[in-house]
């Protein structure tokens, strides 16, 4: 693909769709749903992408920026296959999310912010994810979230990412 065409006709059609929930001239409020489908197809978001966002929508590349840089289900960087993120906010960290998170690390041998080394998972630390109750809690792929992850729940959903 080319720098002017850096998404699928499919990902620019869900985007269109994302534009179209908003009046023509507030574009920009589907900023955050377009750097989701954009990273949904190419896994991470790099700086061309941002400005190609940008650009599609018709805003400055700076407000794309600061909103993938703001929130922390964007990544900047190459992530696994599987972005595990896990919340250690006080109500989770009090219901076992460091529990969670430090049997994550054991099991996988990587730490936040790392990829294990065949590139299947990256592992996150989160903030709250309005879930308390179901806590600790862990979002896979940004998009399904899992609660009460004990060590027999982790490695049932494990495997099943395998």
């Amino acid at each position: 693909m080319s720098i002017n065409n850096l998404l699928s006709a499919e990902s620019l059609a869900q985007i269109d769709r994302e534009v179209a929930k908003y009046p023509a001239d507030q574009a920009r409020s589907a900023v955050m749903g377009a750097l989701r489908i954009a990273q949904t197809e190419t896994r991470y978001l790099t700086n061309d992408m941002i400005e190609f966002i940008a650009n599609y929508l018709g805003i400055a590349p700076m407000m794309a920026y600061e909103v993938a840089t703001f929130y922390n289900m964007y990544d900047m960087k190459p992530v696994g296959k599987h972005k595990l993120t896990v919340c250690t906010n006080l109500p989770c960290a009090l219901s076992g999310g460091y529990t969670t998170a430090n049997y994550l690390k054991q099991k996988l041998g990587i730490d936040f912010n790392e990829t294990t080394a065949d590139g299947k998972f990256t592992l996150k630390e989160g903030e709250c994810m309005g879930a308390c109750g179901y806590a600790p809690v862990m979002l896979v792929n940004n998009h399904s979230m899992c609660n009460h992850m004990t060590p027999e729940a982790i490695d049932k959903k494990l495997a099943e990412l395998e």
